[in-house]
């Protein structure tokens, strides 16, 4: 799953102590294992090689200029969701025309800079969206290549606020508008309309919506091609699970086997856009205890990770295993399940600092006994942790750490409280006194 693992009564990141990087890089800090990251990476495309898949790494899940350098070495390309996104694939060298620019919210500055970056495809939300890319190719005179997202209404299964290939969602386009798309933009435009794309969530721990999703692409595919539109390839986006308790997401090669058949004889470019399935496991976010309560019946820990560091349990309710870096003699997790309750563990809450009662880490935990200054570790924090670290509260942001093998290096420092402020400074002089 991961190559984070306890010996001896200590957690390891591949073959480094995780109480060695918290003391040199103070807490809270994430730490990476650039195995997890290529081995996940690997995974999928081995298990999908029969179709020679293009796989975009989804920046948004993790977006670390030195991870980006990495899996570009081993092969993968990039999903973007902005032009900030799509100035990190360039800052580390990718192929720009293996690039896609997926979001429902496209602007004229990132349209204009996705079309001079020479990228391969958008990822088309709208027919509005589609006539101002074409405008806009137009007056470049550069031409464009689109995949128009069609909405399939398949329901994958997850939470509310990442299900996104419903009717009811804000992104894409339903089967039917799709073919009107097709007839008012197929042909003769400065883009050109030769894809399909489809997302239907995330994360999917199940490969049967991935079915019903990519045999309704191939029936419009087939449709469209009878009436006379050259399509070539067909992005089935991301959205594979990762496994936070143990076992819940199949493996890659279970989705290949059940969508390879489909799209077998159908003669079309693949695209794969998977981010948590490669991130997720590959990180972790360490913190510190510094302070335990009780309230009434409830016991708190009180760690310095916050939503600021880690949003997804306040955003989604979502699970992360969490448990003491350092833990006594006979407390070794035997697994990461929300139902793992040993002997003399105390059932608690694990917060944070900010101001707000939905910042938790973990809600009716059972835990071990942990001392002010201990060590703890939320599991599985490689994806949509670090991206979503915000400065509420005037927080800096925390650290990233790259664990190779038996060494470690900072990926980006630690922010300091000038830094929080530098943005501002130069604005103070420019008040007038007066008000």
């Amino acid at each position: 799953m991961d190559h984070f693992n306890y010996r001896d009564g200590q957690l390891f990141c591949e073959n480094v102590p995780v109480e060695r990087i918290a003391d040199e890089c103070g807490t809270p800090t994430y730490v990476y294992s650039r195995q997890t990251f290529t081995d996940h990476f690997t995974r999928i495309r081995d298990a999908f090689a029969e179709l020679s898949p293009i796989i975009c790494y989804s920046i948004k899940s993790c977006h670390n200029l030195s991870i980006l350098k990495i899996l570009k070495e081993i092969g993968s390309s990039f999903d973007v969701v902005s032009g900030g996104e799509l100035k990190r694939a360039i800052e580390i060298g990718a192929d720009t025309s293996q690039i896609v620019f997926a979001g429902v919210g496209k602007t004229d500055d990132e349209i204009i800079q996705a079309i001079n970056s020479g990228i391969g495809w958008f990822n088309v939300e709208s027919e509005q969206e589609l006539e101002q890319i074409d405008r806009i190719a137009g007056q470049l005179g550069k031409p464009a290549t689109a995949a128009l997202r069609v909405n399939p209404d398949v329901d994958p299964q997850t939470h509310r606020y990442t299900t996104t290939g419903r009717k009811e969602t804000k992104f894409g386009v339903d089967v039917e508008r799709a073919r009107r798309v097709f007839n008012e933009f197929g042909k003769n435009r400065h883009v050109a309309l030769t894809a399909i794309h489809i997302h239907i969530g995330s994360p999917v721990n199940k490969v049967e919506p991935y079915i019903a999703s990519t045999t309704k692409a191939v029936e419009l595919i087939r449709s469209l091609r009878k009436d006379g539109f050259e399509i070539t390839a067909l992005n089935i986006g991301g959205g594979f699970g990762a496994n936070y308790e143990g076992s819940e997401a199949p493996p890659a090669k279970a989705y290949a086997e059940a969508i390879i058949p489909i799209l077998r004889d159908v003669g079309l470019q693949l695209i794969l856009e998977p981010g948590r399935s490669i991130s997720g496991n590959a990180g972790i976010v360490v913190g510190r205890c510094i302070y335990t309560k009780s309230s009434g019946d409830k016991q708190f820990l009180i760690s310095d990770v916050s939503m600021t560091e880690l949003l997804r349990p306040a955003l989604y309710e979502a699970y992360h295993f969490v448990w003491p870096v350092n833990p006594e003699t006979g407390f070794v997790p035997p697994h990461r399940g929300r139902d793992l309750k040993m002997d003399s563990t105390v059932l608690m809450d694990v917060v944070g600092p900010v101001c707000e009662s939905g910042d938790f880490i973990a809600k009716d935990r059972w835990l071990p006994l942990v001392a002010r200054g201990d060590l703890i570790a939320a599991f599985t924090a490689g994806a949509y942790a670090s991206v979503m670290a915000s400065h509420y509260n005037s927080r800096p942001q925390a650290p990233e750490v790259l664990v190779e093998g038996d060494t470690f290096r900072l990926i980006r420092k630690r922010e300091t409280y000038d830094d929080l402020v530098n943005a501002e400074r130069s604005c103070l002089s420019n008040l007038n006194p007066s008000g």
